[in-house]
């Protein structure tokens, strides 16, 4: 049985954590590197669903893509909404690692997982660290042949886990998509990028209103945009580094990814 500090080897030689923005909080979050692990759980969030599940499968580990505490804290209270996540984490022997924006550039990372997922042949990075490398934000793909932009729109959603907003598509529906860009997670500041890299359609999460329309409304040919959840947009990284996991400690760790959804919209009225 592995310690800690070796699963966390094999993380960051896939997910290194010099990747990581200057902002970004990734890494252990609590743990005794030295302490034996048979168990992990890899979600999206690391919340009280999420460590729920951990609890319930006997896990040792929960390896999250967002972090637990990403901006600065000067405690951690039981009577706090984090701080009892952690105090239960610590009373139940169950360590948190996180693996943020280093997991979003890695090659392959998460958006590799996603353009992966809606059949995507992966060409390049759509912003990469540097010209011609590998790793970076976001990927550029292409189908195996064009289809309609309302039958891609529905692709992606077949693909993704179910999500009360669901999924979204704005653009003529009989589009023919070949090219495509995408970014997990909130990517709207990558839209000028997608259009000067003249993709058919941009395939990310959380876009806004201003931004969304005034790069449907710009001059010349535009990428039609397909809208996700965070958190689905996200989730099928959980599979990727499971099975990182799974393969370095065969027969030795069980890797399990989190079905739960923790989106946080749970209710979608409809107007008359």
């Amino acid at each position: 049985m592995p310690a800690l500090a070796e699963i966390i080897a094999v993380l960051e030689r896939s997910y290194p954590p010099r990747l990581a923005e200057s902002w970004d909080a990734v890494g252990l979050v609590c743990g005794d590197p030295a302490e034996d692990v048979a168990r992990v759980l890899f979600c999206v969030d690391p919340v009280e669903e999420t460590l729920a599940e951990a609890e319930e499968i006997g896990a040792q580990l929960i390896v999250a893509h967002h972090p637990l505490l990403l901006r600065g804290v000067h405690g951690v209270p039981a009577d706090t909404a984090k701080g009892s996540l952690v105090h239960r984490m610590i009373r139940g022997g169950i360590a948190l690692y996180c693996a943020h924006t280093n997991a979003d550039s890695a090659d392959p990372g998460v958006s590799d997982a996603l353009a992966e997922a809606i059949g995507l042949v992966v060409d390049r990075p759509l912003d990469p660290h540097e010209p011609g490398g590998a790793t970076g934000i976001g990927r550029i793909g292409h189908l195996s042949a064009a289809e309609p932009f309302a039958q891609f729109v529905q692709r992606v959603a077949d693909a993704l886990p179910v999500t009360v907003p669901g999924v979204l598509g704005a653009g003529d529906e009989d589009r023919p998509i070949r090219t495509v860009a995408v970014s997990g997670g909130a990517g709207d500041s990558y839209l000028a990028k997608a259009t000067a890299e003249g993709v058919d359609a941009y395939v990310t999460a959380d876009l806004r209103h201003h931004p969304a329309g005034e790069h449907l409304a710009a001059a010349g040919t535009v990428p039609a945009l397909v809208g996700l959840t965070h958190w689905a947009s996200e989730w099928p990284w959980c599979g990727q580094a499971s099975a990182l996991v799974g393969a370095a400690f065969a027969g030795t760790v069980e890797a399990h990814v989190s079905t739960r959804c923790t989106d946080p919209w749970t209710i979608r009225a409809t107007t008359q």
